[in-house]
């Protein structure tokens, strides 16, 4: 996606500017117009008349988001007009309200655009479809009532269905897709009981997709067996950080991305009927670490053939590498950092 085309970065400041407003509305209507100004603003940024691919998923995902927002937009027309009767249906009301949102994120069972979407996009627009695309739903999420048999079956069958998914697939954006719906599951059951958990847990989960996508980026790798011909020596330390930037992502423990999981299970674990679901909710998590765990091995054994850990910084690369080393090794060693924060206070 090309940044220093005026009309893209032009489309990128509006995709700001419309998750903003959905934040920051006092209704309904400015709610659903904020979703509509990003949904419009990201369909550009998208799209490109040179790759068929990109061009398909846009139009995928206008259809898909499309109908979540006109079912969104009926819902509020029904709302103003059952204004004085809709204490009676509140709950039944906010379910719909709801289903639409969960639709615009990918969850389980309305998951089936998001994997084909990731598909035709670049790593940059990957990165915004996985996390600054979610931003405005799930803060809708958090003013509305919440139905706990919905949003634990949703979350409970997007934590399964995003953990099946990704096995046996060769295709890296396919892979973080399933791993998306994976975590939108989580978030969705921490943002039943802590709004503050689920930020804190976003928060990280954008900071590692960030650092994995600019590394996938910036080495141009879509699929698994492109690390056979990214075997060099000079390469072996963007093998590490993409590794250890994948096992992060599923929540190895002592990587950063085990303290949002830690944190959820350690503030539920006290209600007795989310146990089981708690349980469920780790057992299935091993899958997603056994599909990382594969590919972080397969990297290096791919690279077995160096016999020297060396990379040489030219000038044209330094400042990314810089960037990219720093992202890693707060991905890396972020945990710790962290419970010596939160003990601080």
């Amino acid at each position: 996606m090309a940044y220093n085309n005026p009309s893209k970065f032009l489309f990128l400041i509006l995709l700001l500017i419309g998750t903003m407003m959905t934040i920051s509305a006092n209704s309904w209507l400015a709610t659903w117009m904020g979703l509509e100004i990003n949904l419009l603003s990201f369909i550009p940024l998208i799209s490109d008349s040179m790759n068929i691919f990109s061009t398909e998923a846009a139009l995928y995902y206008f259809i898909i988001q499309a109908i979540a927002s006109s079912l969104l937009l009926f819902l509020i027309i029904i709302s103003f007009i059952l204004e004085k009767n809709l204490v009676n249906i509140q709950s039944i009301f906010y379910v719909f309200i709801s289903t639409t949102l969960f639709m615009k994120l990918g969850a389980c069972p309305f998951h089936y655009w998001f994997p084909k979407v990731m598909e035709g996009l670049t790593w940059m627009n990957c990165f915004i479809l996985m996390t600054w695309q979610k931003l405005a739903p799930f803060f809708i999420l958090t003013l509305i009532f919440k139905n706990f048999i919905w949003f634990n079956l949703i979350s409970f069958s997007s934590i399964i269905i995003g953990s099946i998914g990704g096995i046996n697939q060769t295709s890296l954006r396919k892979i973080l897709a399933y791993s998306s719906i994976n975590h939108i599951g989580w978030m969705i059951l921490a943002l039943q009981f802590n709004n503050s958990i689920w930020l804190i847990y976003f928060s990280i989960y954008f900071l590692i997709n960030f650092s994995l996508t600019l590394l996938l980026f910036t080495n141009q790798i879509s699929h698994i067996n492109q690390f056979l011909s990214f075997n060099s020596s000079n390469n072996n330390l963007y093998n590490f950080f993409i590794s250890m930037n994948f096992l992060s992502l599923s929540g190895l423990p002592p990587f950063l991305g085990f303290f949002p999981k830690w944190m959820i299970i350690e503030s539920l674990q006290s209600i007795w009927y989310i146990n089981f679901l708690l349980t469920m909710m780790i057992v299935t998590s091993i899958l997603t670490l056994y599909y990382y765990l594969q590919i972080s091995i397969k990297i290096f054994l791919f690279s077995s053939s160096s016999n020297k850990w060396l990379f040489i910084l030219h000038p044209t690369n330094s400042i990314m590498m810089s960037l990219l080393t720093n992202l890693s090794s707060f991905s890396i060693l972020g945990l710790p950092c962290f419970i010596l924060f939160f003990n601080f206070i």
